[in-house]
Order: structure tokens, then sequence, then C-alpha cells
């Protein structure tokens, strides 16, 4: 087993399932001491489970700042330093489109999304901060691709990833010298599964719809459909105080080179 990440305590909120828990899974592979948040309890045991026990999974709300209070200092090392939070949590609009919800229905999804994608982000680093300096640690946010171009989602997604996108920079700034900020914007991805808008109704999105991976494939320059995996050795540089010491203000995608 490599030890790039030896000594190092990490958490990860959404860390449950899908990208954010190959993440986790990554990370301790890596050696170090992973916590995950996870609002469902099926998930966060799943975790568990399958390390063995050596990663903590705790229950509970990533929005919530008293449940963030709390696993970041469960997350934290005996001297109460944090060297890496990754932000994992989201929802997905379904592509439910601005012109076709009532104007009652845009405020509530609207909120829920920037509440689930944005302001738990926001709320989390905030928390975090003096943690993470007193480590001298770093924070990776989870972008999308749609924070780059119009795919994956509808404008709500797609707006809250927007704004994350510019959160890394903005961060980075703010929090520099002693932490750094940085982000990782996987494309479509098979295997995963996404919570929809209670808002709105829905229920969670299936990883597999008919023909998907053959549609992310094909407009990919690679030829394929990536996997939680294969995300997941970014989030490793970037947490890594060596590799990734000088990156920080950086967005990594991975996408297999999308393309329009």
């Amino acid at each position: 087993m490599s030890e790039t990440l030896s000594g190092q305590h990490i958490l990860v909120t959404g860390g449950g399932s899908g990208i954010a828990r190959a993440a986790a899974e990554r990370y301790h592979r890596e050696g170090a001491k992973v916590t995950v948040l996870n609002r469902s309890a099926g998930g966060a045991h799943a975790v568990a489970e399958s390390s063995g026990g050596a990663i903590r999974a705790l229950v509970g709300d990533a929005t919530d700042a008293g449940v963030l209070r709390d696993a970041i200092a469960a997350a934290a090392d005996a001297e109460g330093r944090l060297h890496n939070i990754t932000c994992g949590v989201g929802v997905f609009d379904n592509y439910a489109k601005v012109s076709e919800l009532s104007s009652e229905e845009l405020l509530t999804a609207a909120e829920e999304v920037w509440r689930v994608n944005v302001r738990s982000t926001l709320l989390a680093v905030n928390l975090a901060v003096p943690a993470l300096r007193a480590a001298g640690g770093s924070v990776t946010l989870t972008l999308s691709e749609s924070a780059f171009n119009a795919i994956g989602g509808g404008v709500l997604y797609g707006s809250s990833k927007w704004a994350l996108r510019g959160i890394v920079d903005h961060l980075a700034a703010e929090l520099a010298p002693e932490i750094r900020v940085n982000g990782v914007a996987p494309g479509g991805t098979g295997g995963t599964r996404f919570g929809g808008l209670s808002t709105l109704g829905q229920t969670m999105t299936a990883d597999r719809v008919e023909g998907r991976d053959e549609r992310i494939a094909a407009h990919t320059l690679l030829g394929f459909t990536a996997t939680p995996e294969d995300h997941s050795g970014a989030y490793r540089f970037l947490a890594d105080p060596v590799d990734a010491r000088v990156v920080t203000g950086v967005v990594i995608r991975t996408d297999g080179g999308r393309r329009l």
C-alpha cells in the first residue's frame, strides 16, 4: 500500500457514495485517517464496512452547522488539526427547465440546490478553517463539467457548480498562504446515483439509464465513460501536501476531454 498521505487527517462530506466515496477510499489506501460524513446511514455504513472499519463513518446532514462542527472535531487529530476537507455533497436537478417551472417551484428548487451544493460547502470551510490553518491544510471542492459548459444538468444544477468554480478562486485568495483551495470537475460518470430535488418531488436518479454510458463516451475525446475511481487520483494529488504544495486556485477537469 502506498503511504503518500500517511499521517493526514481528512474529512469527506457526502463520502458514502459515488465520486466522494471513491475519493475517501483512495485517501485511505494512501495512508490517511479518513472520516466520512453522509446523510444516508446505508451509505455511511457501507463505506465503513468496505474498509474494515478503518474509515470512520458519521451519519448526518452536511448542511447543518452543528453536525459539521462535530464531524470536523471527530476527523481532526489529537491536536485539533485537519489536513484536508473534501466537499462532495450535492443534489441534482434532473435537467429541470426554469422556463417550465412555476415561480413557486423555481424559488423552492433554487433554494434547495444552493443550500446543498453551495451553502453547505461555504459552511464546511467556514467551520473547518481553524483546524485547517493549524495543519497548513487544504480544501478540495467537487464541481462538475457543468461548471464549464451547459451540459450535465439543468440551469439550477449548472449555476451552483459555476458558483463553486468562483468559490475556488476567491477562497484560494482569502485563505492563502496557510490553506490551499482547489477543485475537481468530473465529467459524466457511470456507477453513480444522484439525489434529486425533494422540493420538486424528484427521486434518486438511476446510475444506468439506457444508452447513458454510450452517450457519455461518444462525447469525450478519450472515448470511454469514467467510473468514480477514475476521478480519485485528482483528489489524492490535490490533498497531497508535497506533490501539490504549490497548487492552489486550480480546478482539475476529469471529464475525458469533453467535447460539445
